[in-house]
């Protein structure tokens, strides 16, 4: 296939013969004005993207700052996950199963008694700032088996004891289950 230029340059004498027709350079001009102005707008919305960019930048940067100054879990602690493989794997089993003792005891309806609620949650919050000194005792001794002992007595124990109160508020509930139906059978 030839070059366009070849064939231009090959038929130059039948390109220069014909002129455009009436009214062509008048039309070519509304569309250049036409084009331009559009073109004007649009840059006009350049700024107001600009602006919308570094106030999301600052944003996003604001936000990351927060995080990392107020947010962020406290640098001086360190899990049993960060001294080695095998400490995770028991740090994951039993984080694992206070998770679901904890949603064992958030089944049972305690807004009965908000006072043993209140006196359950002081409790387990008590026994998590162990859990936070100990974790900040570790970071300064990384290598003190009586301190990563410790950590897995304080799981071994949390889960012990809340295992005990799920067992205990099954209890009541089983026997506020058999005291309803008692009293449907004695009504009827």
């Amino acid at each position: 296939m030839k070059n366009i230029e070849d064939i231009i340059k090959t038929n130059k004498d039948f390109f220069d013969e014909a002129e455009p027709s009436a009214g062509h350079f008048e039309r070519f001009n509304r569309k250049l004005e036409m084009r331009f102005s559009k073109q004007a707008i649009k840059r006009s919305i350049v700024p107001y993207l600009l602006k919308a960019a570094v106030v999301t930048l600052l944003v996003t940067l604001s936000s990351l700052w927060t995080w990392d100054h107020f947010i962020r879990p406290d640098r001086n602690r360190m899990t049993l996950g960060q001294v080695s493989p095998q400490y995770r794997e028991v740090e994951n089993y039993y984080v694992h199963q206070v998770r679901n003792m904890e949603g064992e005891m958030v089944s049972f309806d305690l807004k009965n008694n908000p006072e043993q609620k209140e006196i359950l949650l002081s409790e387990l919050k008590s026994m998590d700032s162990v859990y936070v000194q100990l974790q900040k005792e570790l970071k300064a001794n990384p290598d003190d088996e009586r301190i990563i002992n410790a950590m897995i007595q304080h799981y071994q124990t949390k889960l012990d004891l809340m295992t005990y109160i799920v067992s205990q508020l099954k209890m009541i509930r089983n026997e506020n289950q058999q005291n309803r139906t008692q009293n449907e059978k004695t009504n009827l």
